[in-house]
């Protein structure tokens, strides 16, 4: 498995969807994740993201400079105030995409895995798609702050995602859990004063997709490491 940074981290670049909502703000799909943590790193624009958690609602301003993290177990939502942009850094690269997102679907549609997976997925005309299903989450999460009912939601997205939890364990060893276990391996070595590892330092310049993706809260621009590093100038 490639991971783009350090430790097993993601990185994309995010322009935060633009379209308005039922509540009259423009913005992304509501969701939250299982067993990933996120940060934003807002390097344009103006918006705020608005959470979840059973601590309560918050709506946190973002501008310019400002970094947010989260943890598992947080609703977010994205509001673009003035064309908000950002660079999302994602614990377990690869996982997140593998299904730790769950969207705050109402009710009916989180019993039903069938509906959710219809209501999830992006096909025909991508953007129109995301656009439902931003709305659809919308009304879910709406209807959580305003009747509650975190713990229902916590238990069916354990129902949606638990047949995926072996899979993720495997990307979390091979990531995650195999980038902390190197640096073990290396401060063993260097106490027994082998320096061999820094024989072979490499630079890898990350790849970034010309067509953004339509991902959960805007157009998303994936950076991926080549299989090969190269050598820069």
């Amino acid at each position: 498995m490639v991971t783009p940074l350090p430790g097993g981290v993601g990185i994309s670049g995010l322009t935060v969807y633009d379209w308005e909502a039922a509540d009259g703000l423009c913005g992304g799909t509501p969701h939250m994740h299982l067993v990933c943590s996120e940060a934003y790193v807002v390097i344009g624009g103006e918006g705020s993201v608005q959470t979840l958690t059973t601590s309560g609602f918050t709506d946190t301003p973002l501008c310019p400079g400002d970094v947010v993290r989260f943890t598992p177990g947080t609703i977010h939502r994205l509001v673009n105030a003035d064309d908000l942009r950002l660079v999302v850094l994602m614990q377990n690269s690869g996982l997140p995409e593998a299904g730790d997102a769950v969207f705050t679907f109402p009710a009916p549609v989180l019993a039903d895995p069938e509906a959710y997976r219809a209501a999830a997925a992006l096909t025909g005309d991508h953007g129109a798609a995301a656009r439902r299903r931003r709305d659809l989450a919308l009304e879910g999460f709406l209807a959580l702050r305003r009747e509650g009912g975190l713990p229902e939601f916590h238990a069916a997205a354990h129902r949606l995602k638990r047949d995926l939890m072996d899979q993720w364990e495997i990307r979390w060893r091979d990531g995650a859990l195999a980038a902390a276990e190197e640096t073990g391996r290396q401060l063993e070595r260097l106490k027994a004063g082998d320096l061999s590892h820094l024989d072979h330092g490499t630079v890898a310049r990350l790849d970034r997709p010309e067509d953004p993706l339509f991902g959960m809260c805007g157009l998303l621009h994936p950076y991926t490491a080549p299989l090969t590093p190269t050598t820069l100038p």
